[in-house]
């Protein structure tokens, strides 16, 4: 069954389930000869993991990674490159009764379905905790972006209807949420600590901005940059929709103002997000990504048992109250696998 490997030119492969031993990914076609340590792929992990705040998981994963092939001497090798993350906080004594229970927001049912059974601790391979592979592959593809001029930072644009009004860099690493407004998210840390009191979760808004990248990467007309960016966002799990630049406001916009007026400075506007046609136009690209509500919450819901029988369930565990602070790095990542993929593909073309 497929539906574990991303990507062409660079490509990763995931692996594992959230109460299982360990996660991991096996990244393929990474630039050989390149300097790379286990603590820079750390510093991403460690901005991922839980029990970071108080409007995050208490799990206590510390995620220190193992890199075990694909390396030598500090360098990579250019042959497939392994990464594990041991699980170590694991209580699946939490998910007990669970296995014959569907709960809501969940990909229980689905799962189900689909494979005719299904780990039902902690969602398994639906999890949130998968996502620790991709950031780690994520943090090899920011190594080699770096070396390209490339810059990825993705930030808490919104959470339960409180927006940033001001766009703050700095501020980011330096508020539990995420946002880039600090005043914005004050509010937000509050509002979400209310939902934890009342077993009840939030959803928001994440915006990512990527500079630096050369005009020309893209693949039309079905692996468009856009189009692959939008497949990689929409495989993470809490991802319900993304917009680029004007977003869905260009619905309401006129041509003359929607389209990016260029000069001899390049584009005066950047309504498109840094995309046409599907392929990078060289300004910076924008795109937000919705981000819906935890679904695990301790609030009662109703639902069925795999019989059909009806009944109410609480669902136990530790679990984030919103998911847009952890899910930053995430987003990064995805954001740095597509473009590593395209910069190949296109140097490929090229010859």
């Amino acid at each position: 069954m497929g539906g574990s490997t991303f990507g062409e030119a660079f490509k990763i492969t995931t692996f594992g389930e959230s109460h299982g031993v360990s996660v991991g990914v096996i990244v393929d076609g990474v630039t050989p000869g390149v300097e790379l340590d286990e603590a820079y792929i750390q510093v991403q992990m460690d901005r991922r993991k839980p029990g970071q705040s108080a409007v995050t998981s208490p799990r206590k994963e510390y995620d220190v990674i193992r890199i075990v092939s694909g390396m030598f001497e500090g360098r990579t090798t250019g042959t497939p490159l392994c990464i594990l993350l041991d699980n170590k906080d694991m209580r699946p004594s939490a998910y007990d009764g669970m296995d014959e229970t569907f709960r809501p927001g969940h990909a229980d049912y689905t799962y189900l379905q689909k494979y005719g059974l299904r780990d039902h601790r902690g969602s398994g391979r639906a999890s949130g905790r998968e996502t620790a592979a991709r950031v780690a592959a994520g943090a090899v593809a920011r190594k080699l972006l770096e070396r390209r001029g490339v810059q990825v930072v993705a930030y808490t644009k919104e959470i339960g209807g409180i927006s940033c009004r001001t766009f703050v860099p700095e501020a980011i690493e330096q508020n539990s949420v995420r946002a880039c407004d600090p005043e914005a998210a004050v509010w937000m840390e509050d509002y979400i600590k209310t939902l934890v009191a009342r077993g009840d979760s939030a959803g928001g808004v994440v915006e990512c901005r990527i500079s630096g990248v050369a005009a020309g990467l893209g693949e039309p007309v079905f692996d468009k940059l856009d189009a692959d960016f939008a497949k990689a966002m929409l495989s993470v799990g809490a991802v319900k929709g993304i917009e680029f630049g004007a977003g869905f406001a260009a619905a309401s916009m006129l041509g003359s103002e929607h389209n990016d007026g260029m000069n001899a400075g390049g584009f005066a506007s950047n309504n498109a997000g840094g995309i046409l046609g599907g392929i990078s136009t060289g300004a910076d690209i924008v795109f937000r990504v919705a981000v819906k509500p935890t679904s695990s919450i301790s609030t009662p819901q109703r639902t069925v048992t795999t019989t059909g029988e009806e009944r109410t369930i609480r669902t136990e565990g530790r679990h984030d109250p919103c998911i847009c602070p952890r899910v930053v790095p995430v987003i990064e990542a995805m954001a740095c696998l597509v473009l590593e993929d395209h910069y190949k593909r296109q140097a490929a073309l090229h010859g």
